[in-house]
């Protein structure tokens, strides 16, 4: 047990941490008695300057194969993961400095700040504990940020319905880990893979892997378990929902695909032939499968564009279940770059309406109409956006589905569930397609619901500039990712 190792190993989540306080001092010495602009701007440099460390931190890390006794593991995953989570941190606070105006900036700053310490740690956990507190680390921060606007009855009811329903989640994980842990004898990875191998699987262990794939599904918001997404996006401070979207998804699909395959893989079972194996796999398909329907059929029903945004966000989670399947297989480069390619593209969507919100309501989709002339960036970063999301090329989300899709029919073509789950997913696919370019429709091409098509110049849209440059940043990494996805892939 090096304890100097696992400092260096946990540094990035040491600067994370010590940021969050910072940012909690100098506003408690030196800004009680500033402007709220002044508080605000102090609070979010600090945080990205945080982001931005911690970043240097994953790099300065590096990569080792097991820490602490193989309590945690810095593989190339991991590293990625990190990395990617800070970006879309970086992405949130950076939009959230000159879109929002929370009632207490530094905190909310700081709780933005734990949660990604939150989701950095859940992407080395080699072990069950570990597992456990990371992602209540983050869930916690979560649900207060999702009660952070509290002028807003909507957003402490997304608080109330994500902590009850999270809290539900979390007995069924801590249940399943503790049966896990009762039949095995252990609570770390390998060693419970080495378990399930020489003894095989279990009826009991069987119902711990079911407890443990309901609490995952929460949290990746699959169908039937997504009742609460819909709600959160909707009520959540614009910020709290980019986050919730985007970077807690691809901690949280990286967490799931480390447990179940180098920590329960031996009993994974088999979706590659017509006649499937018992196994957790069959029930991740069906989860896949779920989602896709309920997602992409309940979008074309929503006239609020936060909860389309929602609805979509589980269709996405049945292709990104759909990558966890076929990780096994194909490695896990595939679901990695289709989470963060996602996780981008949702928060430059969310960005845009934080900045329309700064002026005009954005509620429904119609709030969206005539945006090409009262501002041609805010239309224009859209379009990049939603086309992303939708699949469109060049764009990464096209690649992104790509080889998901590619690689879960490696596993068995067109003969097995995975083959037939992966043609339901390019089949919804066009579904999707509708309802995203209703959207489009609207911010392209209809004309300002409150004004004739000679604009006013008062109805035009001023885009702060640090907004601007992230939005923009972002349409160009979704353009360079798809283009060119071995940026990202030849990582793996």
């Amino acid at each position: 047990m090096n304890y100097t190792e696992l400092f260096r190993a946990m540094l990035p989540e040491a600067v994370l941490v010590s940021g969050a306080l910072v940012v909690l001092t100098i506003d408690l010495l030196f800004g009680r008695s500033r402007s709220f602009e002044k508080r605000l701007y102090t609070s979010v440099v600090v945080g990205c300057t945080t982001t931005i460390a911690a970043m240097y931190a994953v790099f300065s890390v590096g990569s080792l194969p097991s820490v602490f006794g193989g309590v945690l593991v810095l593989d190339t995953l991991a590293t990625a993961t990190r990395l990617g989570v800070l970006m879309l941190a970086w992405l949130t606070l950076t939009l959230a400095g000159s879109t929002a105006r929370p009632r207490h900036p530094a905190e909310f700053v700081a709780i933005i700040l734990f949660a990604t310490s939150g989701f950095t740690l859940m992407a080395v956990a080699q072990q069950l504990l570990v597992a456990f507190v990371a992602l209540e680390l983050a869930s916690l921060s979560l649900y207060i940020l999702a009660g952070f606007d509290k002028s807003r009855p909507a957003s402490a009811e997304a608080a109330l319905k994500y902590y009850l329903f999270g809290g539900m989640a979390a007995a069924f994980l801590l249940f399943g880990f503790s049966l896990i842990y009762g039949l095995t004898g252990s609570i770390e990875l390998p060693a419970i893979a080495a378990h399930i191998v020489r003894h095989g699987s279990s009826p009991l262990l069987a119902v711990a892997l079911v407890m443990v794939l309901v609490a995952f599904g929460f949290k990746a918001a699959a169908a039937p378990f997504h009742l609460w997404a819909p709600d959160v996006y909707e009520g959540a401070p614009v910020s709290s929902a980019a986050l919730i979207a985007s970077a807690s998804k691809l901690a949280g699909f990286t967490l799931f695909v480390r447990l179940l395959w180098p920590g329960f893989g031996p009993a994974s079972g088999s979706v590659s032939s017509a006649v499937g194996v018992p196994g957790w796999l069959p029930i991740v398909a069906c989860l896949s499968a779920a989602s896709l329907l309920l997602g992409n059929f309940a979008a074309l029903a929503q006239s609020n564009l936060r909860r389309l945004l929602a609805y979509s966000a589980i269709a996405h989670a049945g292709v990104m279940l759909l990558g966890v399947i076929a990780a096994g297989d194909a490695g896990n480069g595939p679901l990695f770059y289709y989470v963060f390619t996602y996780g981008i593209a949702t928060v430059g969507a969310f960005g845009v309406i934080a900045v329309i919100e700064r002026t005009t309501p954005c509620q429904r989709v119609t709030d969206l109409a005539g945006l090409h002339r009262r501002s041609p960036l805010l239309a224009g970063c859209l379009a990049l956006y939603i086309l992303s999301l939708a699949g469109i090329p060049p764009l990464a989300g096209f690649f992104g589905k790509f080889t998901v899709f590619a690689a879960a029919l490696k596993l068995g073509g067109l003969a097995g569930p995975a083959g037939w789950l992966a043609l339901l997913a390019i089949f919804l696919s066009a579904v999707a397609l509708y309802y995203y370019l209703v959207i489009l429709k609207q911010a392209l091409v209809a004309a300002p619901c409150s004004a004739t098509s000679t604009a006013a110049p008062s109805s035009r849209i001023a885009v702060p500039a640090d907004a601007a440059i992230v939005l923009v940043f972002a349409a160009v990494v979704l353009v360079l990712l798809g283009l060119f996805p071995s940026l990202v892939l030849r990582i793996f």
